[in-house]
């Protein structure tokens, strides 16, 4: 089976090295890894153009694919990186094998809750509410409904574990135990 695997390493100083980590780890268990960052970007006249080559590579490596293993732990904010849950999506959408992990324990709603420093409010309407009005998920879920409940629908594996704060994107644990429970299912 191959796998793509999703994250915001690929921003890390060290993204080589966590990527080959990673690849080593899935080639232990039996997957071939699809890494982003992997093959090589034909150079382009203009930033966005590079970008689009970038994302064309991206999505032709899901397309070769038969699952991913994303990283969601929370990156730059509350949520898990935007590119990462596009890329969850995409797979999804295809029918693919899904599995995730997050590095942090505190799911949504509290990190939702401890964005608004716990100004939170039930409305009349039922719903409790930031000071900006804005309604909070709180489903107990790692992330947004949409990518928890996208993978969980499929029956895929949602691993959570508590990194230490300088480890948040260099742990393994969660994404080992992904592989573990893909590689039991078959």
């Amino acid at each position: 089976m191959r796998l793509y695997l999703a994250g915001p390493e690929v921003f890390l100083p060290n993204a080589a090295q966590v990527m080959a980590a990673k690849s080593a780890l899935a080639r232990r268990y039996g997957f071939d890894p699809i890494c982003p960052g992997d093959a090589e970007i034909p150079p382009a006249e203009t930033p966005f153009e590079f970008g689009l080559r970038i994302s064309a590579v991206d999505e032709e490596m899901m397309n070769a694919a038969d699952g991913i293993v994303a990283n969601l732990t929370p990156f730059r904010g509350i949520a898990a990186d935007v590119g990462t849950s596009f890329e969850l999506g995409y797979m999804c959408a295809q029918g693919k094998a899904v599995a995730a992990y997050t590095n942090v324990t505190e799911d949504h709603f509290a990190r939702t809750m401890a964005f608004y420093q716990g100004a939170v409010r039930r409305t009349e309407d039922g719903y409790q509410r930031g000071p900006d009005g804005l309604s909070l998920e709180d489903f107990g879920m790692i992330d947004n409904l949409m990518l928890h409940g996208g993978i969980a629908r499929r029956m895929g594996p949602v691993t959570v574990h508590r990194a230490a704060p300088d480890a948040l994107y260099t742990d393994l644990t969660g994404f080992e135990a992904c592989l573990k429970a893909l590689a039991a299912a078959g």
